[in-house]
């Protein structure tokens, strides 16, 4: 283990690029992110709170709603499937091409679903349709984060947690828009029509987004660290995933244990509570609200806190932010249980744009310093996508756990919040701080240099 002490030596290493590039790097992370995740949450958006009736209209409300979970995790248990199927290509190829593929898959994907047809229109061939369309949402996201935190970290000169996490900061802010799309179409054409045809609207949008996306994204430079290392790589080597797997097994599951707690608290406050807060009694909009507050606030409290982790270090701020979300799993569901609409946004709120964002936030940057450039896409993609399962699985589980009790406890859904930010706190402590690691370093996983970042 590191110790904490502060050394203000700038990395003095790694290859340089121009202030333009990097400006143009990380606005393309941006607002690549931002659409990726509209697609990607919008889907999570709908599936609390429209696909279980418009897909799985032949269960009772509570299986509906179970099934329409379900078929939003298995976009998460493709993402895994994407980082290792980009992360070889942009370990070989470059960052830049994957990220225009990944773009291009999740557009059509999302189009796509504004275009099927429902279960009493098509039976059974409508709900298969719909889960074959999220494993490839899946598999271009779990593509898209790898290349899109690279090409701002491995552009940067300094500032590395700032930079890289905008493309988490994409997340909540894909969130706002995918919500208020949903929101908005509901309140225009009323609630008959929304169920009816209005929900598609916003999935229509994809293309039109995909197309202002892939605008930006073909602007970027390939990254300098990339390119240096091109032309150092020998004409064999080994395959990333192998490289990953056999020397850096130790740094892909510890990361992937300080990646679990954020995703579940993640999964827990965007999608679950959805489902959850309508099955108490608050109107769907009254929660919905509620997520589009928070998710704006956690835009500027990502950045906030991954700029301060480039102060103190990865660990520190990380650590905090577990140890402040297991304390108030206990609290946020008997805020809920008030039905108190101020209590509801209080507790949105003080998880998704205070406590979560600490955990969330330096990920981006900590996942890019874990892994040397020649494997790098691939190991922190596997990394981030593995742990991103708890966001896919935790609202299924938790749904489960209240149908098997009848919805009458919550207790043990706060108890495993709080067991995997034990194992968060456990396994971030378990590593070398990173924050002052060179992304130059091409085929090992760098060492730890006992420093945190000034």
């Amino acid at each position: 283990m590191s110790n904490s002490s502060v050394d203000p030596t700038p990395v003095p290493s790694t290859p340089q690029s121009d202030p333009v590039q990097l400006r143009r790097a990380v606005t393309s992370s941006f607002i690549g992110s931002v659409i990726e995740y509209y697609d990607f949450l919008l889907y999570a958006t709908a599936s609390a709170a429209v696909f279980s009736t418009v897909f799985f209209s032949n269960l009772t409300p509570l299986v509906a709603t179970v099934a329409s979970l379900g078929t939003f995790a298995t976009g998460y248990l493709a993402r895994p499937v994407g980082g290792i199927i980009f992360g070889h290509f942009g370990d070989r190829l470059g960052r830049k091409r994957m990220l225009i593929l990944t773009m291009g898959l999740m557009g059509v994907a999302s189009t796509l679903i504004g275009l099927l047809p429902t279960y009493e229109q098509a039976g059974v061939f409508a709900p298969i349709a719909l889960v074959v369309l999220r494993l490839i949402q899946g598999i271009a996201v779990g593509g898209e984060w790898g290349g899109a935190v690279l090409i701002s970290a491995e552009h940067a000169k300094g500032r590395r947690g700032l930079w890289a996490s905008f493309t988490n900061a994409g997340a909540p802010c894909g969130m706002v828009l995918s919500t208020a799309a949903l929101t908005g179409t509901a309140a225009l054409v009323g609630e008959e029509a929304f169920l009816a045809w209005g929900w598609r609207v916003p999935f229509l949008i994809s293309i039109v987004l995909l197309g202002v996306g892939l605008f930006i994204r073909l602007r970027v430079a390939e990254t300098p660290v990339f390119t240096a290392a091109q032309a150092a790589a020998p004409k064999t080597r080994r395959a990333p995933l192998m490289e990953v797997l056999r020397n850096h097994p130790k740094a892909l599951l510890l990361g992937i244990g300080v990646g679990l707690s954020a995703f579940v608290a993640q999964g827990t406050l965007t999608t679950y509570l959805i489902a959850y807060g309508v099955q108490v009694g608050f109107p769907r909009q009254t929660v919905l609200n509620g997520l589009t507050l928070s998710s704006a606030l956690a835009v500027v409290a990502i950045l906030a806190w991954s700029a301060f982790s480039d102060r103190v270090g990865r660990r520190p701020v990380v650590v905090a932010g577990a140890v402040a979300m297991a304390v108030f799993a206990f609290a946020l569901f008997p805020m809920v249980d008030s039905q108190s609409a101020l209590l509801l946004t209080i507790a949105l709120v003080l998880g998704q744009s205070v406590i979560h964002p600490m955990m969330y936030g330096p990920l981006a940057a900590l996942y890019s310093e874990l892994f040397g450039t020649r494997a790098r896409y691939t190991g922190a993609s596997l990394g981030y996508q593995i742990a991103g399962l708890g966001a896919g699985l935790a609202p299924v589980i938790f749904a489960q756990v209240q149908a098997m009790t009848g919805g009458t406890s919550t207790l043990a859904i706060s108890a495993v919040i709080a067991a995997f930010c034990l194992l968060t706190v456990v396994c971030m402590l378990a590593l070398a701080e990173t924050s002052r690691r060179d992304l130059a370093d091409v085929s090992a996983a760098p060492q730890p240099t006992g420093t945190a970042a000034s």
